[in-house]
């Protein structure tokens, strides 16, 4: 058997794998002060004040939050398949979806979901981020790109985002063309970001494709049901640690490109950020911490591209609250010891209290297993 590898019966052997919450970082000989900690985060010629990406989720993501994230120092990526770019008034519709009784959520975002992506809408948006003087950045999923890659680019885009529940560099389909993303990301001026990935190979393959970040995740954060539904899950510290080991190999195999790792998923407390960083990913995409923020969109609720899913749904509207602002959700300060605020000073302490100053050494902290 291989490492990790555990026999269930006489005909199936599977790994042991590791979730955020089963790994902890210990402390060095050497601690620093939080002052001294860095936790800026560079992809392609951007560099960020801290290693956030928000999740292009429209429970999250406005042009105005995208703005307000770009502004305090992270990247707001906004869903250009999504009620913004469907919808005018999108204000109007997230007011419905906010207030409707939980029972019929799901019949509504279906229906909302099937008007029509307004191109004009695409360009209007993207337009609002970047007259705001912060990097614009969009997303589709793999299925919308080749259909609205165009008209985004005709835009004008700093960075673009290809993001589906599971994110493969062979797709075989036969009743349609897929996305072949190496043709693709060659033709594209800008980077682009592509996941979900949650093994080794899988990771291999899209950064052979010319990726400048890859997403390790399935959908699996607060709103998505895919396990209950699918039966797919990937724990997220085995997932990162070996999409990490492909970053490394391929590093090797290119001749010295390196590609960003980004945990994308489960990442609902600033606890789980450490673990997903010290595990080895570059920074972090964030959904449901985000989605609490005053300035989010959900007002309170938050759901993924999965709950509205025509045919199969695979997420729900869920209920998150508010934290506070986007500002306290990420710089604080922090007014409840529940790991919902101040994320990034959480983050800036546990480094300074293992000894790092810098993020890409923080991925060589040491951790233990707590799971039992």
């Amino acid at each position: 058997m291989g490492v990790n590898e555990l026999e269930i019966g006489g005909a199936k052997r599977a790994r042991e794998a590791y979730g955020l919450d089963d790994i902890a970082v210990i402390p060095s000989r050497r601690t620093r002060d939080p002052e001294d900690v860095s936790l800026e985060w560079s992809i392609d010629a951007f560099t960020f004040s801290m290693p956030v990406v928000a999740a292009p989720m429209d429970s999250v993501m406005s042009p105005e939050s995208a703005i307000t994230l770009g502004k305090l120092g992270g990247l707001g990526v906004l869903n250009l398949e999504g009620l913004w770019t469907r919808y005018a008034d999108a204000e109007k519709v997230l007011a419905e979806i906010s207030h409707v009784d939980p029972q019929v959520a799901t019949p509504l975002l279906q229906k909302l979901y099937q008007e029509p992506i307004k191109p004009e809408l695409i360009r209007q948006r993207l337009d609002e981020i970047r007259e705001a003087g912060v990097p614009v950045a969009g997303a589709l999923s793999p299925q919308r790109t080749r259909e609205f890659s165009d008209v985004v680019i005709s835009a004008g885009v700093d960075l673009f985002v290809i993001r589906g529940t599971t994110v493969s560099a062979e797709h075989v389909s036969s009743n349609r063309e897929p996305l072949n993303l190496k043709e693709f990301i060659y033709q594209l001026d800008v980077p682009v970001i592509v996941g979900g990935a949650a093994s080794y190979t899988a990771a291999l393959h899209l950064m052979r494709t010319g990726a400048a970040g890859v997403l390790v995740g399935f959908g699996g954060g607060a709103s998505s049901s895919t396990r209950l539904t699918l039966g797919i899950h990937a724990p997220m510290v085995t997932a990162i640690s070996d999409v990490a080991a492909a970053r490394r190999d391929y590093l090797d195999e290119s001749g010295g490109r390196y590609v960003h790792v980004l945990a994308d998923g489960g990442l609902g407390v600033s606890g789980n950020i450490v673990a997903a960083l010290a595990s080895g990913a570059d920074a972090v995409m964030l959904g449901s911490p985000l989605a609490r923020a005053k300035e989010a969109p959900g007002a309170g609720w938050h759901w993924g591209p999965e709950a509205h899913h025509p045919h199969l749904p695979r997420g729900n509207r869920v209920e998150v609250g508010s934290a506070g602002s986007l500002e306290e959700v990420l710089l604080g300060p922090a007014y409840l010891a529940d790991g919902k605020t101040n994320l990034m000073g959480a983050l800036r302490h546990s480094m300074a209290t293992c000894g790092y100053t810098e993020l890409k050494d923080f991925q060589k902290v040491d951790v233990v297993l707590t799971k039992h």
